[in-house]
């Protein structure tokens, strides 16, 4: 899954895109260093940053999600996701495009109507653990035990989403990297990423250039593509579906090694 910020805020600078323009040099070398879903996000989730407005965060997704399906050539065909926990955005989006895969980075917290809507358009959902908003999230990152306490909320969660109507075949589940946890506990959720994917559905992560890697090495998110690989090969070994990356042409690399090395 490659990131497409429509934002001039992501914390990573590079993968910052507020234009046209950039947008589609942007799509076009995701899709041509092999991206399986392009994820368009129009809303920043770094810690600490700001609420936008609904208008706003629609007027980005708009764009993105329009730079990719007025394309020509094969790419208008690559499956989209939206990055958003608005439904308004979800129903927009799918009004004006089609079907989408939809990333709530709340886990259905963010809107109450959620759930409900990717469930009645029958949506692909990325159900992530997190806590609080990305302005509070790293004030909240208090567990008696990260690993069971993330499982045990994303299992309670994806029973009620199920609930609500969606098909199991639609639930991918992301442990949250990064959202209200601390380096320290990143790792340990990491060690034991084969407890999240035991859970019965895919499992999404994203580790891409955040902060338990350039925390831990007092590098800059420029700095952290080797840091980026090594822990994505760690995170297909225990069972990932799906790596949501900045770095799409590396990232392949990584599954194509890593492909061939349990096939021997």
């Amino acid at each position: 899954m490659a990131i497409v910020n429509v934002t001039d805020d992501s914390f990573y600078a590079a993968s910052r895109n507020a234009g046209c323009d950039c947008l589609q040099t942007t799509i076009s070398r995701h899709i041509a260093d092999g991206a399986s879903i392009l994820d368009i996000g129009g809303y920043s989730s770094r810690p600490g940053a700001a609420d936008i407005p609904l208008e706003e965060e629609w007027r980005r997704v708009d764009m993105g999600v329009g730079a990719v399906r007025c394309r020509e050539d094969a790419g208008a065909d690559t499956p989209i996701s939206i990055d958003t926990f608005r439904s308004e955005i979800v129903r927009r989006t799918v009004e004006r495009y089609g079907r989408v895969m939809v990333n709530d980075i709340t886990g259905g917290d963010g809107d109450e109507r959620m759930w409900q809507t990717v469930a009645e358009l029958d949506l692909p959902y990325v159900l992530m653990h997190m806590r609080g908003t990305p302005r509070t999230m790293q004030q909240l990152a208090t567990y008696d035990d990260v690993v069971q306490q993330v499982c045990d909320d994303l299992q309670a969660k994806a029973e009620r989403l199920l609930a609500c109507g969606l098909s199991p075949k639609r639930v991918v589940i992301d442990p949250g990297f990064g959202f209200a946890k601390t380096v320290e506990q990143n790792y340990a959720l990491l060690h034991h990423l084969e407890s999240v994917c035991r859970l019965g559905f895919p499992v999404l992560v994203g580790l891409s250039r955040k902060s338990m890697i350039t925390r831990l090495l007092d590098i800059e998110p420029k700095d952290a593509l080797c840091g980026t690989q090594v822990l994505c090969w760690e995170a297909l070994r225990q069972g990932a579906s799906i790596l949501r990356v900045h770095d799409v042409r590396e990232t392949m690399a990584t599954v194509r090694m890593y492909e061939t090395f349990i096939r021997e």
